[in-house]
C-alpha cells in the first residue's frame, strides 16, 4: 500500500513539473530523466551532456530535466515509471532490467565477456543490439545506448579470495537478479540480494562478508573504509542502460528521434573517457587513502566454475537466441 501511494505522489509531482517550462521556451518539450547516480559520478556526467546534446542539436526546442540520486525511487519503480510514461527517459542497469526482458539478463552471464574489448565490440554492433533494444517497445520502453559500468570484481571486508575454494561460504551482496544470485551459488558463495545502498552498512556490521562491483564503489559510495580486498576477478560487465518510454519516442518526428539516438551514442563516446580517469583516480585513492588492497587472480577456475549457467543459457528457450546472437558476434571478430 505504502510503495502504491509513493508511486502516486512521484507521477503527481512530474504532472506538476512537466507543466512548467524551465528555459521560458513554450515551444518546448521537456523529457524528464532519472537515474539513482551523485551528481559527481561519471554516469551523471554523461547524461547531463546528453541532455546538452539534445538541447543543442534540437535548437533547445526539446529540453532534458534530469533527477539524479534515486530522487525518483530504485531502479525498478523507475523503469516502471518510464513504462508508463511518466519519466521519458532512465539510466538503469541491464541487471534491473533482467526483471522486465529475458534478453537482458545476458549481461549478468558470468564470462560472457572475457574482456572489455570482447564486451564493447558486440555493444557498438548495432545489428545485435538493436534486437536488443527493440525487444522491449510492446512493455512500454525502448533501449537508446549503453554506458560502461566498468568491470565487476569481487572485494571482501577482511578475506583474500584467490582461489574458487576461498569463496565457499562467504556471504556475498550481489544485484537483484537470478542470474547473479546463481552465479554466487556456482562459485560455492551464499547470494545475498540487497539495494546497493544497504552495502556499506551490511559490511561493515558483517551481515554480509563481501560484495561485486566496480572500482568507484570503493571510494564513490566509501566501500573502500570497510572492505580491505579487491580481487580482480573479472565475472560480469553489466551496462549501465539508456532507456526512453516507447509512445514519447514514437510522438517525436523521425528528425527528432534522430537528434535524441545522435545525442545518446555520442553521450556514450563522450562516457568512456569520463569513465577511465574516474577509475584511475578512485583506484588511487582506494589504495593511498583507504589502504584497500587490489589483488590479481586467476581467472580460469572461476570461468570453469559457471559453466554450467552457460550450459544452462544454451538450452532455455528464453535465453537461447540471445546467447547464440552474442557468441556468435564474438566469433565474427
Amino acid at each position: 500500500m505504502k510503495k502504491k501511494l509513493l508511486f502516486i505522489i512521484i507521477v503527481a509531482i512530474l504532472v506538476l513539473t512537466g507543466c512548467q517550462n524551465v528555459t521560458g521556451n513554450s515551444e518546448a518539450r521537456e523529457l524528464k530523466l532519472a537515474h539513482n547516480q551523485s551528481l559527481d559520478h561519471p554516469v551523471h556526467k554523461s547524461l547531463a551532456e546528453f541532455g546538452r546534446l539534445v538541447e543543442e542539436k534540437s535548437n533547445d526546442t526539446i529540453q532534458v530535466k534530469i533527477f539524479p540520486n534515486g530522487q525518483l525511487g530504485s531502479e525498478r519503480e523507475v523503469i516502471e515509471l518510464t513504462q508508463t510514461g511518466a519519466v521519458d527517459v532512465s539510466k538503469v542497469s541491464a541487471s534491473a532490467l533482467e526483471g522486465f526482458e529475458s534478453d537482458y539478463s545476458i549481461f549478468s552471464l558470468p564470462y560472457v565477456f572475457e574482456s572489455y574489448e570482447e564486451f564493447e565490440q558486440i555493444m557498438n554492433d548495432k545489428s545485435i543490439t538493436d534486437q536488443i533494444y527493440q525487444q522491449t517497445e510492446n512493455i512500454g520502453f525502448i533501449g537508446l545506448t549503453y554506458y560502461n559500468a566498468g568491470t565487476r570484481n569481487l572485494y571482501t571486508k577482511d578475506r583474500e579470495v584467490n582461489d574458487v575454494s576461498d569463496m565457499r561460504g562467504l556471504k556475498t551482496r550481489v544485484q537483484p537478479s537470478q542470474t547473479s544470485v546463481r552465479m554466487i551459488e556456482a562459485l560455492g558463495g551464499i547470494p545475498t540480494a540487497m539495494a546497493y545502498g544497504e552495502v556499506y552498512t551490511a559490511l561493515q556490521s558483517g551481515v554480509i562478508d563481501a560484495a561485486e562491483n566496480n572500482e568507484t564503489a570503493l571510494v564513490g559510495n566509501n566501500h573502500g573504509e570497510v572492505a580491505k580486498y579487491y580481487m580482480y576477478t573479472g565475472h560480469q560487465i553489466v551496462p549501465d542502460m539508456l532507456i526512453m518510454n516507447a509512445e514519447s519516442f514514437n510522438r517525436f518526428s523521425e528528425e527528432e528521434q534522430a537528434i535524441i539516438q545522435e545525442a545518446a551514442d555520442e553521450s556514450t563516446i563522450f562516457h568512456e573517457d569520463v569513465w577511465s580517469a574516474a577509475i584511475e583516480e578512485q583506484t588511487e585513492i582506494a589504495k593511498e587513502r583507504m589502504g584497500v588492497e587490489f589483488i590479481e587472480v586467476d581467472k580460469e577456475p572461476f570461468i570453469e566454475a559457471v559453466q554450467p549457467l552457460h550450459g544452462a543459457y544454451a538450452n532455455d528457450e528464453k535465453t537461447e537466441d540471445i546467447y547464440q546472437l552474442i557468441m556468435g558476434g564474438k566469433s565474427n571478430d
